[in-house]
């Protein structure tokens, strides 16, 4: 061979690097993790590399561009070195990286159709959970205002999907009477006015949560007289179809919208989580509508319409 192709017997870890097509850092990290180990070091203190070093890393470098973990390598090379070239252990760490690739292409093929529904339906509407936004298809352009898209994500994230399509049946009702939207603008607004500045006891208090109560209740009577409590009844139907009892779904499983994963935590303690900067006094007109509510139902009053349910008054605006 001639002398200027004698190859080194060693690398230092820049070369090392170089040839593989990765960095000094990656190495020094598959160091530090097992990957590599018993690396020599020259008279400078520094490393070196040899044959078999050299030969490790590129299969590393295969390995990891193959989407193979760095954990399952080095089990893969602890395994091959017990088994042989291709043990049955190394064909288990196929097994598990095939199934991670088959859940991230049920991911991607999520965020596409996440996509196609942002692009179909507007972004926000779009990023609801399909169950949600199939509600709200067919209103009038410029008819759901950002504060009720607001609404219902807080409402999906905390009682999933199911709840925030049933939620949605209250902007359904205000889209379709301009009358009702502006009644339930002056109500709003006259919620907001109670701030700190308002004592608990001022007569606002107890007056706004009147007219609160008021406007809800005809609101229910136009969602009655629309039809949309059969609609509700088959939003039900169609989600048990969907979600049979005691079988877990693909989308139970992910959660990606539903809500929370909260095993035996209540729901009072997820909305503790959601901050709302309300008064005193906007406080306490919430608990007077409400008592006004409950009165009624003993009254036999008709109850308050689909917005007003302890699903809405989760969400305030």
């Amino acid at each position: 061979m001639h002398p200027s192709f004698i190859p080194p017997r060693q690398v230092a870890i820049g070369d090392a690097a170089a040839f593989v097509g990765i960095t000094p850092r990656a190495i020094r990290h598959y160091e530090d993790i097992g990957l590599l180990a018993g690396i020599e070091r020259g008279s400078d203190g520094r490393r070196r590399y040899g044959y078999d070093e050299m030969i490790r890393l590129l299969w590393i470098r295969k390995m990891a561009d193959a989407g193979i973990a760095l954990d399952d390598i080095r089990d893969a090379f602890g395994d091959t070195a017990a088994s042989g070239a291709d043990g049955d252990d190394v064909s288990r760490v196929l097994e598990r990286l095939e199934a991670n690739l088959i859940v991230q292409e049920a991911e991607l093929q999520r965020q596409r159709t996440a996509l196609k529904s942002m692009a179909t339906r507007g972004s926000r509407v779009g990023l609801l959970d399909e169950f949600v936004a199939e509600r709200l298809e067919g209103l009038p352009e410029g008819s759901l205002r950002r504060d009720d898209l607001d609404t219902l994500l807080v409402t999906e994230r905390i009682f999933g999907p199911l709840g925030a399509a049933i939620q949605a049946g209250r902007f359904v009702a205000l889209a379709a009477d301009p009358r009702l939207r502006e009644e339930s603008d002056r109500v709003d607004a006259a919620e907001e006015a109670l701030d700190d500045s308002v004592a608990v006891d001022d007569p606002r208090v107890a007056q706004v949560a009147a007219e609160r109560h008021a406007f809800e209740v005809a609101l229910f009577a136009a969602i009655d007289a629309s039809g949309q409590p059969e609609d509700d009844d088959a939003l039900l139907d169609a989600w048990d179809a969907l979600h049979p009892e005691g079988v877990e779904t693909d989308d139970d499983a992910t959660d990606h919208q539903s809500g929370p994963r909260r095993g035996s935590e209540g729901v009072a303690a997820v909305i503790s989580r959601m901050p709302y900067d309300f008064s005193p006094a906007r406080l306490r007109c919430m608990e007077l509508a409400q008592e006004l509510a409950a009165e009624a139902l003993l009254t036999g009053e008709p109850p308050r319409g689909s917005g007003d349910t302890p699903v809405a008054e989760v969400s305030p605006r």
